[in-house]
């Protein structure tokens, strides 16, 4: 239950910032602020929630009143379990549930403003940069080995950069062929990714590299090809490959 009221997120990057904010909140609650988090927990209280707010803070409190509620509401009576198990039992078990009710508000503020099927895909895309609460809370953080990981603007390198780095940069670099037409072919937008070739050498797309997309003419490049690092990649807002940086200074 949240008593300050945040700025509603609107945008795919606004509601992503929010996603982060309350995930970072969950996640002190669930490591660094654990001890103030158990004894909050209490069995004998009324049924309790544990809420991830905006601003990067936590609080365990009773569920809102109001039916519905204006946003979804977290795992209802999460102190009643506290002593029934293990305890780094029972923290997976809230870091679970709290994963699943992150989503359900990053999509619930997709759902009413609309949000299309690119703005869905890249939302999620951003969000799955980040390692789950769960994988946080277990110590089970695993390296993505799929194509979103390492053909998205999240600047990960063969080397492996900070996953939460990755998601930082999400909004800023790469644009996931969100321009694409909905009523392009029926291939997914998958299917063009993984056939793609670099606009520089002209080698195939790999999974195991970092790429990077000109916002002018849609091509991808490995980023080795153009020169760009993916730390560099992190302050770009609009990337212009070499080609279209020529054409426009000519002009």
């Amino acid at each position: 239950m949240e008593g300050v009221p945040h700025p509603i997120p609107r945008t795919v990057e606004e509601v992503f910032n929010d996603f982060r904010g309350r995930r970072s909140g969950l996640i002190k609650a669930l490591t660094t602020d654990v001890d103030k988090f158990y004894q909050q927990c209490d069995p004998e209280k009324e049924n309790l929630c544990l809420y991830g707010l905006p601003n990067e803070t936590w609080e365990v409190n009773l569920p809102v009143e109001e039916v519905p509620p204006e946003l979804p509401e977290p795992a209802l009576g999460i102190n009643f379990a506290r002593d029934g198990m293990q305890e780094k039992d029972w923290l997976s078990l809230v870091a679970v549930h709290s994963d699943s009710w992150l989503l359900a508000v990053a999509f619930y503020f997709g759902a009413r403003f609309s949000f299309g099927k690119n703005e869905r895909k890249r939302l999620f895309r951003m969000i799955n940069e980040l390692p789950t609460i769960f994988e946080v809370v277990t110590g089970n953080v695993k390296q993505p080995t799929d194509q979103y990981a390492n053909h998205n603007s999240s600047g990960k390198s063969k080397s492996s950069a900070k996953v939460s780095r990755q998601s930082e940069s999400e909004s800023k670099v790469v644009k996931m062929s969100a321009s694409k037409d909905e009523d392009e072919s029926g291939e997914d937008e998958e299917d063009d990714e993984q056939g793609a070739t670099c606009g520089a050498c002209g080698d195939s797309y790999g999974t195991d590299e970092f790429w990077i997309c000109c916002d002018i003419c849609e091509r991808w490049f490995h980023g080795k090809c153009v020169k760009i690092t993916p730390a560099k990649a992190e302050h770009i807002k609009q990337y212009k490959c070499p080609s279209c940086s020529s054409k426009r200074a000519r002009v």
